[in-house]
């Protein structure tokens, strides 16, 4: 294992943790496809666990004997190691988490792959906050969904902090992009899915109601923050479904909201 003690903050294997931002991480031209981070010893092992391959490793001294075994299979990654105080200064906030790696982003598989074997899929239409999308994911994960899809628009599941509040569950949730709505209902309506779309509308169901007869391949769509489904995607929805609410308050929050839905909704 090439352990390399951080004497040099300009070390050029350093770049990815303190020059690049999230944005950037995901446009540097090698490796192809960009890099993510991830942030702790349970979010790696999903990493790797998913059969994604690291880059590097930066740590305090005291998680390698957590961290180190994990990359067994990966003999030739460097691994960064200093004080608190001096990763601190490097990456610009605590590492209280104790590790980070720089991984290689995957390849996005088609949709038609991702969804073949899926029963119950949620689409994230242009959902903003990143902390939203890794809560989502880890609802997806805990209570049975099979995969995610996210439209153009959405933000980045491998934004370090969709992974951190995902609790890695990003990289284990089958997901990818879709197209945009005119190309994307006709395939999922092709592949035998009801789409159902999570909205206030003087049409909608309740989602109890939905819930008494669940179809047997299910698209639960989940809009953006503050202005909800835009009118393509509720275009494309076969069934409108709202979760009842009281005390003057429309609606909950749309981390919340994939919870209570996908609860209901469990086979």
């Amino acid at each position: 294992m090439q352990i390399v003690p951080i004497d040099n903050l300009d070390l050029p294997g350093l770049a990815d943790y303190s020059r690049l931002t999230d944005v950037a991480l995901r446009r540097v031209a090698e490796p192809a496809g960009g890099l993510y981070i991830a942030e702790s010893s349970k979010v790696i092992t999903r990493a790797l666990a998913a059969g994604h391959r690291p880059r590097s490793v930066l740590l305090q001294e005291q998680w390698l004997p957590d961290v180190l075994p994990l990359l067994a299979d990966w003999p030739d990654v460097p691994v960064y190691v200093g004080a608190a105080s001096v990763l601190e200064r490097l990456t610009g906030y605590n590492l209280h988490r104790g590790a980070l790696a720089a991984m290689h982003r995957p390849d996005l598989a088609p949709v038609h792959e991702v969804i073949r074997d899926a029963r119950r899929i949620v689409i994230l239409e242009d959902i903003v906050d990143h902390t939203n999308v890794g809560a989502i994911f880890r609802s997806v994960a805990g209570l049975g969904a099979d995969a995610v899809l996210i439209t153009p628009r959405c933000a980045d599941p491998l934004y370090r902090r969709s992974v951190r509040v995902s609790m890695g569950t990003v990289l284990q949730v089958p997901w990818t992009r879709l197209p945009e709505w005119s190309e994307a209902a006709p395939l999922l309506h092709d592949a035998g899915f009801h789409l159902a779309a999570l909205a206030l509308s003087d049409d909608a169901v309740s989602l109890e109601q939905f819930a008494g007869h669940t179809p047997e391949r299910l698209a639960l769509i989940l809009g953006a923050e503050g202005d909800g489904l835009s009118t393509q995607a509720l275009a494309a929805a076969d069934t409108v479904v709202t979760i009842p609410m009281l005390h003057g308050v429309d609606s909950l929050n749309v981390a919340s909201a994939s919870a209570v839905a996908l609860y209901a909704l469990r086979v």
